[in-house]
This record gives C-alpha cells, structure tokens and sequence, in this order.
C-alpha cells in the first residue's frame, strides 16, 4: 500500500520534476519505506511506498521492459501469483516478484479491460507513452481513493487531496453542495469532494486522459439478483459455498512478505475473519483492539473472550474522551472532509498500536454488515415495510422497539415518537424509503448553517444528485436490496472505508485488507436471497450458519453492536479547549461564514450543562467542529507539509 501522485501538461509542455516530487512529498506517511518520481516530458509520475510484496524490487514508479509503460500503483493484487502464471505461459517475463508488475503485463495484453481480472484493492496509473495517454482505475468497492484536478494547464491526481493541493495553480474553495450531502449522507456523493475544483473517481470505475480530454466509465457494478435455485439448495449447501469462498478471499490477502495481523472487535465479523486467517496460518497470530471508559462503547469483554477462543496474541489500545480530543485534529487532517462521528479519531489511535508492534498489514470484518444484511437498518426497513401493511395495529408497532437497542435514546421514548420517526404510516415508499428516517435526522444538523449558507443552497436537494445516478435496475429491487445499496455504494466507500479506513490507517502507513470485500464474495452474496441474510429478524443468518464452531457462540448470539466512539463530551476536555474556541469562535465562525454563531454558542452551551444531548446535537457538534478544521487546514491555511504528523493540535491557529 502505497501513495501515488502525478501531473499531466495537457498543452504538452515539460512538467517541472519539482512539482511531483512536492506533492509526493505531501504524503509520504503512506508510503515511508521508499519514494521516487518519473518525469518525461508533458507527464511526471511519483510514488510513495509502503513496502510489503517483493520488498527489494518493487520500486516505483515502474516502467516495462520497453519503458513505453510507466505505473505509480496504490494497493495489492491478491490474484498476483495466478496472474503471473498465467501471463507467463502467454510468453511474458517478469523482471520483478511484484503485483505492480502484473498489472503493467496485463495492461499489454488488454488494454482498459486490465482490471476486470483483477482481484485487490487499487488506485493506480499508467502513462502510456506510445498512445500518449494516462489510464487510471479505482478498485471495484473504493477501498483505496483516487483524487483528481484540472488547472488551465494540468491534469493532476493523488490518493490525497493534500497532494493535489501542492500545487498552487489548485483552488481551496469549499463545496456547500458537498458539504449539504455530507451532512445528509455522511459523505459526499461521487464524484464530489468537499472541494469544489477537486473531484474523486467513482469507485469500480476507469479514466483515461488524452489530447487534453477526460473520459470516465464504470467497469463493474453490483446486480442484486437473488438466485432462486440457491433457496432451493439447503442451507447448509449454500452455506459451505459462502464459507469456501471467504476461506479463499482470506487466503490471498494472507499474501505478504511482511506479517499479518488481525483487526479483533469482539463482533461477528472481525472475530469469523480472525478465525479464517487462524486456520491458514496455523501459529500464533497477533490481534488488535480498541477499547473504552464507557461500557455503552466498549467491547474489550468480547475482545479477550475471542482472542482466548483463537488463540491469538492479542494487544489493545484503552481510548478515552481526553485521547479524541487530543488526536482530533489530525485527524481530520488525514480524513480531509468533515465528520459526524469521532468514531475515525480512535482507529487512528490504533493503527498507531499496529505500526508501534512492527506490522504493516492487517485483516478486517468491514463490509459484512453491508452485503450481508447486518445492520440495523436492514432490520428497520423490513419492520417498516410489515407495518405499512396493517398502519392501524398496535401491535406491530411494538416491533419498533426491537430497533437500535443499544441507543437508550431511542429506547425510552413512546411508542408513538417511534412510529412518527420510522415514518409507520409512510404509504408511498419512494426510491430512498430505508434511508429517509435516518437521513432526514442527520440532515436538522444542517439548521446550524448561516443564512449565507441555506440561500446559496436554496431550493437544491441533496437527494437529486444521488437520484440521478441511480442504476436503472435499482427501481425493480425490494427495498431490503435498494438499502444494501445505498449503504455499499455510498456509505462504505464514502465513510466507513475512507474516514474510518484507509485514511487513518494510511494515516500511520497501515494497510487493511478486507476478505469481505472480494468482488466474488460481494457477488455471491447479492445473489442470496433475502431470506438467507435476514431470517425474519435475525440479521446474517447464513453468516452465522458458516461462523458455528468457529466463532464462540456468546459472539454469534449477541446482539449487533456497531463500533461507535464517544462523541460532543469530547471537546469539553483541557486539552481541545484552545482549539474548539478559536473555531467556534463568533468572529472566526463570521469569517468562515458557514455556520451561525448564536445557535452554535447554545449549541456548546448545551453540551456544557451536563444534560443529554440528543444524536442530531452531538452529531452536529462533531460536523460542525469538523468542517471549521477542513476550512482552516486546507483553505485558509494551507501549509504543503512534508509531514502530515506535525499537524498537531497546537498548531491551530485559525
């Protein structure tokens, strides 16, 4: 895993060596085991690397034998070794046991189509000399993230946006369109990002850049088609398929000439993928946790009941209120787009734990939830849907209570504040029904913003654009399918994979690899039907079909506990006091102009009495500090640091 960057002079004049090596400079905590740059003529490559296949000769930028192909590559091809093979029967040589150079062999034998055998997480590009193009490609889920621009002049991309923002020709201006969506969806919407002149590659989606033009197109997609003849099959059937295939999709992300360890939340899914990887390896794996003050939070119980149960050599970090706020801003400077939740700000702490025990790579459960039906909004769409089919009864309504039981919150309002929030007497479901309660919550966060803000949005509707970019198929899926959509299409890569994934991970030069995420896992499971996810409310029943005897059974029957992390309370601690006053501020929320300041100050006011506050107010809380620190680093104080980890909190100076 890796940092890539690089420039195109679409006027074909010489590219300055100077300016790639600045912006590869600007994240070199991706990749700090090695660095280069390839400049020729109207293009200049760079690359930071993060050394974990074929450690001696895998240096990039990486040219061909003929050096007409040049590639500056972030991620791992875990069918490498397949695709070596395979590529040397048809007469290929290899100079190098690396996957980059799989991907530059199979560039010459398919061109574009190149990534359609693949099977990794990626963000790369190639500078085809001979059809003096640029092809880039994202992999299909958007593990790994791919930045793009355009100046009068120049094409530039990066995995960050930071890199792009090394070059002074690139605007900071914030996108309120952007900043509307992430304060309804929790992310912006491809191809957004919370800048306005920098945009990201859709994920599962290729580009090519030529004679000063852009094209973009999808080469992947997911087709939600249960599979009748896999009901017919009995369970147990079908279930040993799914379980062959995540014990292979774990086999090949064991590939690695550094260790491997192993993510251990104390949930289903981390704990299946820990014991898959146990069974390959054999000898004693080292895991890794988080863990927390708040037992409402914390997991560590069902952490060291797993690691027992496997085996495993298990450290864990303890994260307190004090340690968000303390990391808070930095944070922020590696996810580089505002946040609802300080749920990032620990992980962060803990792939700091993971690179301070010497490893660079570890196994992950994210992605189950999402393609498996495990999240309780799977659940709440399917009640919804029972309820709408008698609105009258009472008796139906009780099964709101079953919904997010670990939010005491919810738990103890009355039954009708239930059915008017779920939306029970909703008859005419629309193309976002599964989401619309819980989008409509997140987005009274947006009452905080400045008058200024509320015109210049008007009329627009943050649903329109994602309207639009709605498969045509999407319309004929049940609403349990059109839910596992949205989640995977947008929230995973937009959140969960970037803010709480490659960004803090990176963030200390860690890569996580995802055995949930193997497009062939993906695609199995959206050909599961509905029955074998979610058996009347039982969330990833086939799941814990495969987990018997594997997981232990306290883990398997314990009800589903999302990671979450203490949120507002945090900013009350000593040590964010300097940093939350000088951005809520009145005078510098005036200058920054995004949000008003009175209900800000109450906002805060709140937060200091000391009484519940309720999931809109803390979510706004975190958005709103969020956003001031996305202003003040990347717009109005830019600095091109070489090092990202010198952005601490007693810098903020806005």
């Amino acid at each position: 895993m890796c940092g890539i960057c690089g420039v195109v002079n679409l006027k074909g004049a010489s590219v300055d060596p100077d300016l790639p090596a600045r912006m590869i400079a600007s994240i070199r905590h991706r990749g700090p085991d090695d660095a280069g740059v390839y400049v020729d003529s109207p293009v200049g490559l760079g690359h930071a690397r993060l050394s974990i296949i074929d450690l001696s000769g895998g240096r990039q930028p990486m040219p061909d034998s003929q050096r007409a192909l040049w590639i500056t590559f972030n991620g791992e091809i875990f069918n490498y070794i397949e695709l070596t093979e395979e590529l040397i029967k048809k007469g290929h040589q290899f100079n190098t046991r690396s996957d980059t150079e799989v991907i530059l062999h199979l560039y010459q034998e398919k061109g574009e189509r190149c990534v359609e055998r693949l099977n990794g997480q990626w963000a790369f590009a190639i500078w085809d000399a001979t059809r003096q193009q640029l092809f880039l490609s994202r992999d299909r889920l958007g593990v790994r993230p791919l930045f793009y621009t355009q100046t009068a002049d120049k094409f530039l991309f990066g995995s960050e946006i930071k890199a792009l923002l090394a070059c002074s020709e690139v605007k900071r201006e914030l996108d309120l369109q952007a900043l509307d969506q992430i304060f309804t969806f929790w992310s912006a919407v491809p191809p957004r990002t919370p800048l306005k002149s920098i945009w990201q590659l859709p994920p599962g989606h290729s580009m090519v850049v030529k004679n000063g033009q852009i094209r973009v197109w999808p080469y992947w997609h997911v087709e939600y088609a249960p599979d009748n003849e896999l009901l017919e099959q009995r369970e147990q059937k079908v279930a040993d398929e799914l379980l062959a295939l995540l014990m292979d999709a774990t086999r090949i992300r064991l590939r690695a000439d550094v260790p491997v360890g192993a993510y251990l939340s104390g949930g289903l899914d981390s704990t299946f993928v820990t014991a898959l990887a146990k069974r390959l390896v054999g000898h004693r794996l080292k895991t890794f946790s988080v863990s927390f003050d708040d037992p409402q939070f914390d997991e560590a119980a069902y952490q060291r009941e797993a690691a027992a149960f496997l085996g495993t050599e298990h450290r864990d970090v303890h994260c307190a209120a004090e340690d968000i706020a303390r990391v808070f801003p930095n944070v922020i400077w590696h996810t580089e787009q505002p946040i609802l939740r300080t749920a990032p700000a620990p992980l962060f702490i803990l792939s700091k734990l993971v690179r301070d025990n010497g490893f660079k790579v570890v196994l992950t459960g994210e992605g189950s939830d999402e393609i498996m039906g495990g999240y309780d909004i799977f659940k709440e769409t399917k009640i919804r849907r029972f309820l709408q089919r008698q609105p009258q009864s009472s008796r139906r309504s009780l099964l709101l209570r079953r919904l997010y039981p670990y939010m005491e919150g919810i738990q103890q309002q009355p039954l009708a504040y239930l059915e008017n929030f779920f939306q029970a007497d909703d008859q005419s479901p629309g193309p976002f029904f599964s989401h619309m309660p819980r989008w409509q919550m997140t987005a009274r966060t947006k009452l905080f913003f400045s008058a200024a803000v509320k015109s210049t949005l008007g009329a627009k509707d943050s649903l329109d654009e994602m309207l639009q970019l709605l498969p045509a198929r999407y319309h004929s899926w049940d609403t349990f399918l059109q839910a596992q959509f949205l989640e995977t299409s947008y929230l995973l890569p937009g959140y969960i994979l970037s803010s709480q994934g490659d960004r803090v991970a990176m963030a200390h030069a860690v890569e996580g690899r995802f055995p949930f995420l193997d497009f062939r896992v993906v695609e199995f499971a959206a050909r599961l039907p509905i029955r074998l996810k979610m058996k009347v409310l039982q969330e990833k029943y086939l799941l814990k079909r495969c987990a018997e005897g594997l997981v232990p059974r306290s883990i398997t029957s314990r009800p589903k506990q999302p990671y979450r992390a203490p949120d507002g309370l945090c900013f009350l601690e000593p040590v964010a006091r300097e940093y939350v006053d000088a951005l809520l501020s009145p005078d510098y929320l005036r200058n920054t102009g995004i949000f008003e300041p009175g209900p800000v100050a109450k906002l805060m006011e709140k937060l200091r009495s000391g009484k519940p506050i309720s999931v809109k107010d803390n979510m706004a809380v975190v958005g709103i500090v969020s956003t001031q620190l996305v202003i003040c680093q990347f717009v109005n104080n830019f600095s091109r640091r070489t090092d990202a980890d010198q952005a601490r909190v007693e810098t903020i100076r806005c």
